[in-house]
């Protein structure tokens, strides 16, 4: 039997192989990255030390003030916000009187991106001394925001508060194309993330989940 170019064969069915396993963990991974996009939070009810929320959205700001205001936590941080923007301007965007909430919030504007983002919340949560925070940004930023702070707070209880953005949730709010590429360029981040490459993650003017 001729067995010329049976090594080449071989090999060329191994990277197939493998080239397949790849492609079928990256679309495993996209179904369960999927999930987190309609997420249900975390024990909603439950209090923690502290909230900290991500800008990005105005629905995470509502959220997040609401959650404080009902005394889930004694604590609030807004992290990535605009360098202009006072507290007042944060609440009433959001609906909310400020009065009597300032004195519990601290507005974070040194962050510009998630790994900043993470880096603004541990050193908060060192100075106001606290062991569990109630994360909230938007489900599909969620997985690489938690991933981001673990890496910095890795004492600290961390709870999940998903909020499904309203271009998300209304049906036809945001064209086909435009979910698609959102879904998967997060999903792109997360990846470098998990790899330990977040710096590579481009920052694209005052945009947040970055």
């Amino acid at each position: 039997m001729n067995r010329t170019g049976t090594p080449g064969r071989r090999l060329l069915l191994l990277l197939s192989a493998v080239q397949a396993a790849v492609l079928a963990a990256l679309f495993g991974g996209f179904l369960w990255f999927q999930g987190h996009v309609a997420a249900a939070p975390e024990a909603p009810a439950e209090k923690t030390d502290g909230i900290v929320v991500l800008t990005g959205g105005a629905e995470r700001v509502e959220t997040a003030l609401r959650l404080l205001a009902q005394d889930r936590a004694r604590r609030l941080l807004v992290t990535g916000a605009h360098r202009n923007a006072s507290f007042a301007d944060i609440a009433e965007a959001a609906g909310f009187d400020p009065a009597p909430l300032a004195a519990r919030v601290t507005v974070g504007r040194a962050a510009a991106t998630t790994r900043g983002n993470a880096a603004e919340t541990a050193a908060w949560v060192r100075a106001e001394e606290l062991h569990s925070i109630r994360v909230v940004t938007a489900g599909y930023h969620m997985p690489r925001a938690l991933l981001e702070m673990r890496r910095v707070l890795p004492d600290v209880r961390l709870v999940a508060h998903p909020v499904l953005p309203a271009r998300l949730a209304a049906a036809g709010a945001l064209p086909w194309a435009r979910r698609w590429s959102l879904l998967l360029g997060e999903y792109a981040k997360w990846l470098l993330a998990q790899a330990g490459l977040s710096s590579l993650t481009p920052v694209r003017g005052d945009a947040r989940d970055r």
